[in-house]
């Protein structure tokens, strides 16, 4: 007989009995791990498809491509077939609604965000910046407010940097010290996030969350894709990327508690990529995050190759737990697979760390939370196989499943209005214009004055030679005249 699971339930596989994930706790969050080949991209396609059967949105990253397929009805191998008459399960190809997104803007629409949404906290924790580069920061963004410059793109925060170094006296004695050098040092660090490609992902026309939690007319959640192939191999924007999605959906949405289904759900594909080398400050704010965000409604699942890639702290959050399988030929994988066994509750059944080892491909142990938000007792679970494609799609078909997206024309294109850069140009632009007029007024006034010098020279010498040439005269009109008088008294 068919599979019966309750409608508030989506089918992962089945052990002992049917292995379902509770929709009213699907916002716990949760994590798919395994070795490279053991089947966790399957399941992730899986479960994915069953959030969106569910009419709940998902978000989902693929680093390797292959999550593409979603988008495409199946074709199932026998094996396949074999699997499904073995659950009783009614194997029909079927494909989820599709939205393909690409930071930088290839594989799909670009996302973007402005630098004014990320804030000078955020900003400062990913690019490890101190106490004092962080202050210096948040000065530029109070300074940008006052002075109307949007921070809209690195350009515009680039600008701002400069432009409180140029006016650092007058900032400095209002907010604070501001120093050439932390300036320095600020734009270095930005220089080196541009490297990574973080110029198209800050801009505009930023990103509507709203846009990521669509339904289909028939109820379906939308499944949005993020291509992250080339994403992946700059881990610092990677990183950027992810905190500005779950902080901006903490800041949005309002508190529901546990609803009867999330509102979105997020997968996150090689999760150990973005905990990797991650500094403190940003493992505390994904912590932060992943704690709270749960009851907005979002649940958050980690898609890596040992739990032990997760920071204790985040692992601690997470709710569903399905693990594929370990191998364990170094004693840094036993420890890893130690772990991982400690990460369930225990089957009187069997030894977990010893089943972990002896998962074949496409099966895994799993255990999710009870009504009561409680871990139920692990299972040895067969995955359902997927009714979506297995592998990538083609060029050709991603090509059409944009043509049909809801957001075509939305994002497509950059925009690029008038914002700090162009205002302090602009206004760069007037002081030098204001500069050139001033030297020309005062080169009018030079020569005016050097003329008016040359006048009054002239006058004087001629001046001086009328007097000289007066005296000279009455001089010898009187030596005439006394000469006169001496003559006549001779005679």
């Amino acid at each position: 007989m068919p599979l019966a699971i309750g409608d508030n339930q989506i089918l992962l596989g089945l052990g002992e009995s049917p292995v379902t994930q509770r929709l009213d706790r699907a916002n716990r969050h949760g994590f798919v791990a395994g070795a490279t080949g053991t089947g966790k991209t399957v399941t992730l396609q899986v479960m994915a498809q069953a959030f969106s059967d569910a009419g709940v949105p998902v978000f989902a990253a693929d680093v390797k491509g292959d999550l593409s397929g979603l988008a495409m009805p199946g074709a199932p191998n026998e094996k396949m077939l074999a699997r499904a008459a073995a659950m009783d399960l009614a194997l029909a190809p079927t494909a989820p609604p599709m939205i393909f997104w690409d930071l930088f803007g290839q594989k799909g629409h670009p996302i973007r965000a402005t630098i004014s949404e990320m804030g000078p906290l955020l900003l400062s924790r990913l690019l490890e910046l101190n106490d004092v580069q962080e202050g210096v920061l948040t000065i530029v963004f109070h300074v940008a407010d006052q002075e109307g410059l949007l921070l809209l793109d690195l350009k515009d925060l680039q600008a701002a940097l400069k432009y409180v170094a140029d006016h650092a006296d007058e900032i400095g004695t209002q907010y604070g010290n501001v120093s050439a050098a932390t300036v320095g040092a600020i734009q270095r660090k930005l220089l080196a996030l541009q490297t990574q490609g973080a110029e198209a992902f800050f801009g505009e026309p930023a990103l509507d969350l709203a846009d990521l939690m669509r339904t289909d007319t028939a109820g379906r959640g939308y499944v949005s894709l993020l291509a992250a192939d080339r994403l992946i191999q700059s881990p610092k924007l990677y990183a950027t990327f992810l905190m500005w999605l779950l902080s901006e959906m903490f800041e949005i949405l309002p508190e529901v508690g546990d609803p009867e289904k999330p509102r979105l759900v997020f997968f996150f594909d090689e999760a150990h990529l973005l905990f990797n080398d991650a500094p403190k400050a940003l493992l505390e704010k994904i912590e932060q995050v992943v704690r709270l965000i749960r009851s907005k409604g979002v649940g958050v699942y980690f898609v890596t190759q040992n739990p032990a890639d997760i920071p204790d702290a985040v692992l601690g959050q997470l709710g569903a737990r399905v693990q594929h399988a370990l191998r364990a030929y170094t004693p840094a994988d036993q420890k890893g697979l130690k772990a991982a066994a400690q990460s369930f509750r225990s089957n009187p059944g069997f030894d977990t760390a010893e089943a972990i080892q002896a998962l074949g491909v496409g099966e895994a142990l799993v255990s999710t939370l009870d009504e009561k938000g409680a871990p139920q007792i692990v299972q040895k679970t067969l995955i359902r196989p997927p009714a979506s494609r297995l592998g990538p799609i083609t060029p050709q078909e991603r090509a059409a499943v944009q043509g049909q997206s809801p957001v075509r024309g939305i994002y497509d294109e950059p925009m690029d209005r008038d914002s700090a850069y162009e205002i302090l140009q602009g206004r760069a632009r007037q002081a030098q214009l204001q500069a050139r007029e001033k030297e020309r007024e005062l080169g009018r006034d030079d020569v005016g004055g050097r003329r008016a010098s040359n006048r009054q020279t002239m006058a004087e010498a001629f001046a001086v030679t009328l007097v000289r040439t007066v005296a000279s005269q009455a001089g010898r009109e009187l030596m005439r005249g006394l000469l006169g008088g001496l003559t006549r008294r001779r005679r």
